[in-house]
């Protein structure tokens, strides 16, 4: 069985009783996943054994070795043995992921088509693939090839039919400078004092990811206090990321000296203060708040006169919440339109009510209703 270590400065909010929150678990991935309750994690983020199959020890043109990745935990003696590998942690995680869950797979064409393949075959439905280009990739030094400059993410659901899965596009959107994010993104390797290294100044762990990487996944697919499993869990990234955002994590790893580097980057994570981690969500999640709530809140009052912004027309407010403005009376949206000749307005940024000498919109006062519900 996998032996349990808890981060010590995980603050989190979440269920206290849920014992493997914010640990990192020692052992096999496949056991470890065992030991855990059906649908207890939101969100899965995997970057498994590539199987690199490097032959020979690679070295640059001043004979100098490049510090590749040549650990036993990514040597596998036969494709087919990698395949059963990756169907084992797959089916253990889609076992531990809720229904609406997501999971997210790197790798590089070594192996994230045969993932990829065995992903549909299990039933996960894809979402999308990310292109993670490198700003600074490793070269090529045997000039054989086309530099590797980018890896490759799967982002899937756990079933063809999930619905209510966590997307937050309109904060992605808000990070892309208001445009629409891509499914291609321009993000540097793990490097400088992000990169976590021993005594003797080598790399803790060969294919450390960046945080920035995790970073936008956490940001995009999950909400705080949600619970992200990584079954390779390496340096921690994932938990440190985790932490620091607001939510949950668990991590599998099997190399104890590993897990002691990411035990000790997690636990000097400091949380973001929760008034940071709102982000911008769509319309339509926001609760519905009819014109007559400002009125019953006491913000407008019966007989107020609301007017557009450069005060060319005005209307009466109502006791039901209605306007009248000459010989017309109906909603905020239909004396809008009505006034200025058109077929449909948006009464709430149209209509106007002054305060103080100065004019606000009434969409301004149905704001403050919806903070009072959200602290509520």
């Amino acid at each position: 069985m996998p032996s349990s270590v808890r981060s010590r400065a995980s603050r989190a909010p979440g269920p206290a009783s849920a014992g493997y929150l914010d640990t990192i678990l020692v052992g096999d991935c496949i056991a470890a996943l065992e030991s855990l309750p059906a649908g207890c994690v939101d969100a899965v983020f995997a970057d498994p054994p590539y199987n690199l199959q490097l032959e020979r020890a690679l070295h640059r043109p001043d004979n100098s070795r490049v510090d590749a990745v040549d650990d036993d935990w990514d040597k596998f003696e036969s494709f087919s043995a990698y395949d059963a590998f990756t169907r084992a942690w797959l089916l253990a995680c889609r076992r531990v992921l809720k229904r609406d869950g997501t999971i997210w797979v790197i790798g590089s064409y070594h192996n994230i088509f045969r993932v990829g393949a065995i992903m549909q075959d299990l039933g996960f439905w894809m979402l999308n693939d990310i292109v993670w280009r490198k700003t600074n990739p490793m070269p090529n030094f045997r000039g054989r090839r086309f530099t590797n400059a980018h890896e490759t993410l799967i982002w899937a659901a756990r079933d063809a039919g999930t619905r209510g899965y966590t997307f937050n596009y309109d904060a992605m959107k808000a990070m892309n400078d208001d445009v629409q994010m891509r499914s291609d993104w321009l993000l540097p390797i793990c490097t400088g004092h992000e990169r976590l290294k021993d005594a003797d100044g080598n790399k803790t762990h060969p294919t450390q990811k960046p945080e920035s990487l995790l970073a936008r996944v956490v940001l995009s697919s999950t909400k705080p206090g949600d619970t992200i499993l990584d079954p390779f869990f390496g340096s921690g990234t994932t938990g440190a990321v985790a932490k620091r955002l607001g939510r949950h994590f668990v991590g599998i790893e099997r190399e104890t000296a590993y897990a002691d580097a990411a035990r000790a980057r997690i636990d000097a994570v400091e949380p973001m203060p929760a008034e940071a981690l709102d982000v911008t969500r769509p319309r339509r999640d926001e609760p519905r708040i009819p014109f007559g709530t400002l009125i019953e809140r006491g913000l407008i009052r019966p007989g107020d006169t609301l007017t557009d912004a450069r005060r060319r027309h005005a209307a009466t407010v109502r006791i039901d919440g209605s306007l009248k403005s000459g010989d017309t009376a109906g909603s905020i949206h239909k004396v809008g339109a009505h006034v200025q000749g058109l077929d449909a307005c948006n009464g709430w940024t149209f209509w106007h009510v002054e305060t103080g000498g100065d004019l606000q919109p009434i969409d301004a006062l149905r704001k403050i209703v919806r903070s009072e519900l959200a602290v509520a």
